[in-house]
Parts: C-alpha cells; structure tokens; sequence
C-alpha cells in the first residue's frame, strides 16, 4: 500500500533517498508511548497494560529492525540522559525483543485485566490469553524471519518449542490481531484505510481513492490457482464500488472485469477501466472496520513452514494441516463465502493443493506463496520482509525502473535522524540500499 503522491517517482524507479519512506519517527514516536507505559503502569497502579504495552514494543521494533537494520534500542527513551542514542547491532535487537516477549507474558500471566480496565483495551478486551498467544505468534514470526540462517536454526527452534510448550500456544483458529479505538463517522476518527483510500467521513470518495490499484501480477497468481474468491474481495471489478450498493462493483463482477495494472505503470490504465482496492478493505460507509495487526493466517503458514524446514520442532500439527488452516484463515478474513476445502485446496494444482507439493521445495513455495496472497493489504511490510526472506515469488520490476535495476532491500536512514543523531547515523556506514541486506536476508 502506498503512502502518498511525494513517493511515487521513487516506488517506481527505486530511487529514492533518505527523505523518502520515513516510518523511523512515527515509529519511535509511538514506541516512547509504549516504554512510557512500561515505565510508570505499576506506579500508576495499571500494571495489566505492562504486558501488551511490552509486546506492542516488540511489534514495532521488528518493523523498526526490518526496514533499517542496526538501530538505537537499549540506549533509547532516556530523555535528557541520552538524546544521541547509539544504535544497537540488529540481531542483538531480534534477541532482545525474545527476551522482552517473555516478560510480557510473565506480566500478563500476573496482572489480569480488571472488568473496568477491559474496555480501554482496543485489542483484546482484556483476554490475556489471546495477549499470550499474540507474544507467541509474534514471536515465531521474529523466529521465521531469522530461520534460513544456518547459525541460527537451533536458537531459533528451541524457541519455538518453548513457546509450542505454553498452556496458551499461538493464535487459534478465527482469532486475528485487529483493534479498533472506536471510530466514528467524523473527520479524523475514521479507520485510516478508510482515510486515506476511500471516503471522507461525510461519503465522498478522496482524490487518493482510485490511486492504489492490484497489479496484474498478484492477479495472474491468483488466477493460475483457480482462487477467483479471494480475487473478487481483495479487489473490485473495473470501475470500481458502485456508489449506490455499498461493497458491490459498479460492472458485473465477472473474471474478465478484473483488470491489475503492471506495476510502475505511468499511463493507460485509468480508474474506469481497472480495478483498485475491494471490499474486504473499503466500503462507503465502512469508516469503522478494524485495524489488523496480525491475521491468524499468517501465524498458521510460520507453523506450516516450521514444521517443513525445521526438524526437531515439537509442534503437534502437520504441515499440511497448519497450511490448509492458513489459507482457510485467509478465506475468512476476506469475508471469501466459499469452502477452500472444496476448491483451492483440492484442486490438483502447484501452489495451491498440498497433496501436489511433493517436494521440501514445493511445499515451502506453496506456503511462501499463500502467505504472501493472504498478507495482501493487510500487511505490505510483512510481505516484502517475507520476500526478502525467501526471494518468492518471483515479483517482476517495475515497469518504470531502468533495465536490469536491482530490487531494494531496505531503506536508508531518514534525514531527520541523521540531522539529530549524525554521529551514530554515520557509525553505521555507508548505507545501500541495493546490496545492504539484513542480517536475516541471506540470498
């Protein structure tokens, strides 16, 4: 999902610079938020919000490590007592955010939600189970990232094991991560997909709204598995929403009418005779759907994958049967009315029926592709770290790049960094973005 008009010159040609894609300061702004209620939640006599306070750190960090590498982590929110914060080394930040999970649910475990303080959690309603198995399946997905790292395979699931052993597990089936503060029909208060990409809160459609469109890339994968369902949710037919039938397409909603966009595309693919985002994502009038966080889906497809690529993992399903619960997942989430045990998953087809995915390779493909189906709009950065993790699929280059350009695998450090926090910015030297690979990302 793109951010603004300011990006797309360099989303297409891929070059940008340090003034582009700066999620760095939104993000350490809310993680100041977070180690505030960490700090002060026992002295303020609210010690229940330590523990998902402790996790949501540990969601924005990953992000934090993921886009950038090396970064300040134990030397940050120190105020006056460290305003040039050294930046710490990225793996050491993937294995402290294991070490601070665990005490999240170490204080989950102790400070139960009171019926009071339920309601001021947007997440889970004070579930602390559902919390618990939150820390553990954000903590596979810290795991997997980092599991095609020869040196690291036995750390990574010995952890996996600990976290299987727990009475609470991982995300259970019809269980995804989603918070919603309340949104109304007001300006300001709307679901900020619906914001950005849809319509203001008195209906009208944003000049942004016919901006992001499917590409005809994620469309020929999903026609080449028979998967037509999710296809019709994640998208509308060309034209777009018709303005009087809330969630329906303006055209008939026939495979034909389902035209992508080659990505990086500068001209000839005009809103009414495209398609751009679907229902499962924007509806008029749906200025109140929830905020995903984590889908269940994608905490089945790390199991899949865990249980394909790690041996010696103790988790008490099968690949196959942790895959075909992602995908079916995956189907809910989009609001898919259709049974995926009776088409996608039974339908003789590589990357879709497990039973064809004879090989270690294939299964891994199967699953790295679903994965990447099901993370569509939900989470576009999940799904480029994912594949830059596993180099699949095998995405074309934009159409407005220069031949033979390489495809980026971070991001630089923003100015604003740079202009505080120079010395430390420039300790960790000379940032490409083309050939500086993550430490996770090893081919």
């Amino acid at each position: 999902m793109v951010t603004g008009h300011s990006h797309l010159p360099a989303r297409f040609s891929y070059n940008f610079n340090n003034t582009n894609f700066n999620f760095w300061d939104n993000w350490y702004d809310v993680l100041e938020d977070f180690q505030y209620a960490i700090d002060n939640a026992d002295a303020r006599g609210m010690p229940q919000f330590k523990g998902p306070s402790k996790i949501m750190k540990a969601y924005v960090f990953q992000q934090v490590v993921d886009c950038y590498g090396n970064a300040p982590y134990s030397d940050a929110f120190k105020g006056s007592g460290s305003i040039t914060p050294k930046f710490d080394d990225q793996k050491a930040i993937y294995d402290s955010l294991m070490v601070l999970l665990d005490g999240a649910i170490t204080d989950l475990r102790a400070n139960a939600f009171t019926g009071t303080s339920s309601g001021s959690d947007i997440v889970f309603k004070g579930n602390t189970t559902n919390w618990i198995r939150f820390a553990n399946s954000l903590k596979l997905r810290v795991l997997m990232r980092q599991s095609r790292v020869a040196s690291r395979q036995a750390y990574v699931v010995a952890e996996i094991n600990k976290a299987a052993a727990t009475p609470e597990g991982f995300l259970t089936a019809g269980t995804d991560v989603k918070c919603n503060p309340g949104f109304t029909q007001s300006s300001g208060q709307t679901n900020p997909l619906y914001a950005n990409w849809g319509y203001s809160a008195a209906g009208a459609v944003l000049a942004l709204a016919r901006f992001p469109r499917p590409t005809t890339f994620l469309f020929s994968q999903m026609i080449a598995i028979d998967d037509t369902f999710r296809l019709k949710r994640i998208a509308y037919a060309k034209g777009g929403e018709n303005p009087n039938n809330s969630g329906v397409s303006t055209q008939p909603e026939i495979l034909a009418n389902y035209v992508g966009v080659p990505f990086g595309a500068t001209s000839g693919y005009l809103a009414q005779n495209t398609s751009y985002i679907g229902p499962c994502f924007i509806t008029k009038a749906g200025y109140a759907k929830d905020v995903y966080l984590m889908l269940g889906a994608e905490s089945f497809f790390n199991l899949a994958e865990a249980k394909v690529a790690l041996p010696g993992v103790t988790l008490s399903g099968t690949a196959k049967t942790y895959y075909e619960q992602g995908v079916k997942e995956s189907f809910r989430v989009t609001g898919t009315t259709s049974d995926p045990a009776t088409t996608i998953l039974v339908n003789g087809k590589q990357l879709s029926d497990w039973s064809v995915a004879l090989t270690t390779t294939q299964q891994l493909q199967t699953i790295w592709l679903q994965k990447w189906l099901a993370l569509t709009d939900f989470s576009g950065l999940e799904a480029w770290s994912d594949f830059r993790r596993t180099n699949y699929p095998n995405l074309p280059a934009s159409a407005g790049a220069p031949v033979g350009q390489a495809l980026p695998v971070r991001l630089f450090y923003p100015n604003t960094e740079e202009a505080t926090n120079g010395a430390n910015v420039k300790a960790q030297g000379t940032i490409n973005v083309f050939t500086g690979k993550l430490f996770w990302d090893i081919d």
